[in-house]
């Protein structure tokens, strides 16, 4: 039977019970400096997924990731972020995890050998070629994860797969396969070591570039944060007022006007109405820097 990497032992770590604290804790730390370089050599592939992902995403399509146990909740946690960082939309965000939300929660360690679930799942939402399915799993052989990709690749939505164990399954069925090699881990099968790094680290850079190409940032800043407390609505002032020069009260004014909105703050800091500034923004879907290009070549 082929065992994954991600299940092997290391020789290396075989008496780690029997260590002290600080030796345990520097092969401990080291696992974790090594997961985060194996990413590395992944670079240009999570950059050709981003590249595929962007148009159906800009076009309406929904972005859904899909795992169990560890890399299931590692998943969904991303997604999650996404909705407070960069106003990500509700509706187009799906977190298919094997056992469902309990599964975020505690363990359902049955749950990620249900692939009639992820099936059913896959045909409820009704996936199709509009939307992209980022796909994780340590071992890369997960049924649960595999049947979700399987089943939303058929729909024709665009599938991602991340792994860390080379020819994995998952990497060999998706249309954009990353792997992240990290290799055995120290305290043996436990993914949430090494690979769960190496696993957020992948998602983080994913993640983040597709907001970026889809025009969630502009000069560092993040535009499309939904500011839904009094800290967020002190950086939304302060992000303001360092994008324009303006006053905080003029900022505070504008993002009042634009009922929290940075971008369309800027715009009216600019001189337009409130009409003109969304129509602007809409014609350069959501994209700050070519509105403000095109407002000022027309001036």
């Amino acid at each position: 039977m082929t065992v994954p990497e991600t299940e092997s032992s290391d020789p290396a770590t075989a008496e780690l019970d029997a260590w002290g604290d600080h030796a345990i804790l520097q092969v401990l730390w080291q696992g974790q400096l090594a997961a985060a370089a194996a990413v590395g050599p992944a670079l240009p592939a999570i950059a050709a997924a981003a590249g595929a992902a962007v148009g159906r995403l800009e076009s309406g399509g929904r972005l859904a990731y899909a795992g169990a146990g560890t890399s299931g909740r590692i998943a969904a946690q991303d997604g999650a972020e996404l909705l407070p960082t960069f106003d990500w939309p509700e509706d187009r965000l799906l977190l298919l995890v094997a056992g469902g939300a309990a599964a975020l929660l505690r363990a359902v360690e049955n749950a990620e050998d249900e692939a009639g679930q992820a099936t059913r799942l896959i045909a409820d939402h009704a996936l199709d070629a509009c939307d992209v399915l980022i796909a994780v799993a340590a071992s890369g052989a997960t049924p649960f994860t595999l049947a979700c990709l399987d089943a939303a690749k058929e729909a024709g939505a665009l599938t991602i797969g991340i792994a860390n164990s080379l020819d994995a399954p998952l990497l060999q069925q998706a249309d954009h396969a990353i792997l992240v090699q990290t290799g055995a881990e120290p305290i043996a099968g436990s993914t949430r070591m090494k690979a769960g790094t190496a696993q957020k680290i992948v998602l983080n850079l994913l993640s983040t570039l597709l907001m970026l190409r889809l025009g969630r940032v502009y000069r560092g800043q993040m535009v499309d944060m939904r500011a839904g407390n009094a800290k967020l609505r002190a950086r939304a002032e302060r992000m303001l007022a360092g994008l324009t020069g303006c006053t905080d009260v003029a900022a505070r004014m504008a993002l009042a006007a634009a009922d929290g909105k940075v971008k369309l703050a800027l715009l009216l800091l600019e001189g337009l109405d409130r009409t003109a500034a969304e129509a602007l923004l809409a014609r350069h879907h959501g994209r700050i820097r070519p509105a403000l290009a095109e407002l000022h070549a027309s001036r």
